[in-house]
């Protein structure tokens, strides 16, 4: 089984991932940190070099590939489930769970960690936070459908929402 983690950026997919992972005793791969280790570059550098097509396509290749291995959290990028394939291939392998949080949440989040910004391609040209509330509303209905589970991360530490996902999985630790 493989437990997927989506959501936007700054949600706590990979920090949540590692703790999941780790109550689990299972691995937990990140697939963008994935694809720049296959792909030998930044997902900036991909995006800017190679254009947004072919780092989806990149990101797919990847999921196919981990979606075949077994205890494994997978912290998804947030686009990742932008492609329906994608999205059939976690929902096959196990239960999707869906960190939320609100704009604001997400742009404080972000704000805070200002490397985010320079390892990550703007998707808009908007500003960081004009961006975060326009594909934020776009992704919605997509997160929404594929999830299994939504966990609302807004004022909630990386534990407690471990905790939720357990006790929303019935997962045996």
């Amino acid at each position: 089984m493989i437990i997927s983690l989506i959501g936007y950026r700054g949600t706590g997919k990979t920090t949540v991932g590692m703790l999941l992972a780790d109550r689990l005793g299972w691995a937990c791969i990140d697939s963008d940190r994935q694809i720049q280790e296959t792909v030998g570059k930044s997902i900036r550098q991909i995006f800017d070099e190679d254009g947004e097509a072919a780092f989806r396509d990149w990101e797919s290749r990847v999921i196919t590939e981990l979606t075949r291995r077994h205890k494994l959290v997978l912290a998804l990028g947030g686009g990742a489930v932008l492609r329906e394939s994608n999205r059939r291939a976690i929902q096959v392998a196990g239960p999707v769970v869906w960190l939320s949080a609100d704009a604001r949440t997400i742009q404080e989040r972000l704000q805070a960690d200002p490397e985010t910004f320079r390892q990550r391609p703007s998707l808009t040209g908007l500003s960081p936070v004009d961006e975060v509330s326009r594909v934020l509303a776009e992704r919605l209905p997509i997160y929404q459908q594929a999830a299994d589970v939504t966990i609302e991360t807004d004022a909630k530490s990386p534990k407690e929402i471990v905790d939720m996902i357990i006790e929303r999985l019935e997962l045996e630790c």
